[in-house]
């Protein structure tokens, strides 16, 4: 299989595949006569499992991590429960910080006339000390 189409199946694409063969995190396929990657169903499944992780935000070293996890029949789901716990802690910690930032740039374009005058407050806040 090309890995075009495995880029198609997994929703990732070719480049970001090489990618991840490149710094170990996916095996790299051996290649057929043809120099094309012969994937298995086995590999496919892991990049679709990468593809979904890295959507719900988690880094590459966390991806080793759930990788490792996935892998392991003798895994303890507490461990990937401790792990999407700090993921979910992370995301409220960033939705909070957003927040903040909306609300500074919000008031902000409250000050601002946004007409013909050179004075803009969002200007002045972001050259400030």
């Amino acid at each position: 299989m090309k890995i075009s189409d495995v880029a198609k199946r997994t929703g990732l694409d070719a480049k970001t595949i090489r990618y991840y063969e490149s710094i170990d995190l996916v095996g790299s396929p051996p290649r057929r006569a043809n120099g094309y990657r012969e994937y298995t169903e086995q590999g496919i499944q892991q990049l679709g499992f990468l593809c979904k992780a890295r959507k719900f935000g988690f880094s590459i070293n966390e991806c080793r991590v759930l990788l490792g996890l996935w892998a392991n029949p003798n895994r303890r789901s507490a461990e990937v429960h401790g792990l999407v716990t700090e993921k979910v802690r992370d995301i409220d910690a960033h939705i909070l910080e957003l927040k903040s930032m909306k609300k500074v740039l919000s008031d902000l374009l409250a000050q601002c006339p946004g007409n013909e005058s050179p004075n803009c407050s969002i200007i002045s806040k972001l050259a400030a000390e």
